[in-house]
């Protein structure tokens, strides 16, 4: 199985070409989606982070605004939390991963933000970069409900700057023009990887299970 990693910073279009990646039938996991799946009433992370945070916990979900004012200043409650969610949404991965295997899915994509940022680049076959000129991106981000051009600033400088991103990118999509276009795009790094052995997969699980493995020393010691 060979894996592509989807990443993009923000208003560049990487929901969108992950779309496309669908729509051509293959299997994407949203690291997003996943997150706010843990958030949700029911999720896995709600209980854990009503016991750090229980102001942040509001009709039985995490309310993702109150839960960022209260650790965002708070270094070691930030550490508690991705102690939290990190490995729940690391088994997410890990259980879609399990099951696009089973399915003998020839090709994944996994569509995470920050794969540069948490060094996941190095555990997938190859990176593709969603991008789009700066004034574009721009104007898409602002055109959001409570975007600000401080926000955006600030979000900008959390991320990899995106002429870093594309310079360690393996394929690169340009949003800028169609949604045809960039299904034109897709459809080419699909036909260029078709038939390639992936190697990262092996990788990627064997990471996922040492680190259970560790969680469940830490619990029995």
């Amino acid at each position: 199985m060979y894996l592509i990693g989807l990443t993009g910073s923000i208003g560049m279009g990487k929901s969108a070409t992950a779309q496309l990646f669908i729509e051509a039938g293959v299997p994407v996991y949203d690291a997003d989606a996943a997150v706010h799946a843990l958030y949700e009433k029911g999720g896995a992370a709600v209980v854990p982070i009503g016991v750090l945070v229980p102001q942040a916990i509001v009709d039985g979900a995490v309310d993702r605004q109150i839960l960022g004012q209260c650790v965002l200043q708070d270094g070691d409650k930030l550490k508690q939390l991705e102690a939290i969610v990190h490995p729940l949404a690391g088994q997410s991965q890990f259980d879609f991963l399990s099951a696009a295997k089973a399915d003998k899915a020839p090709i994944v994509v996994l569509d995470i933000p920050l794969l540069f940022e948490t060094g996941g680049a190095g555990f997938v076959d190859c990176v593709v970069v969603v991008s789009a000129p700066f004034d574009i991106q721009k104007q898409r981000v602002l055109a959001r409900d409570g975007m600000s051009e401080a926000r955006f600033n600030d979000i900008l400088a959390k991320q990899t700057p995106d002429a870093e991103k594309r310079r360690r990118a393996d394929f690169i999509v340009d949003s800028s023009i169609s949604i045809a276009d960039a299904r034109t795009q897709v459809r080419a790094i699909l036909d260029a990887v078709e038939g390639r052995e992936g190697v990262a997969y092996a990788s990627r699980m064997a990471r996922f299970e040492s680190a259970q493995k560790e969680k469940k020393q830490e619990k029995s010691g």
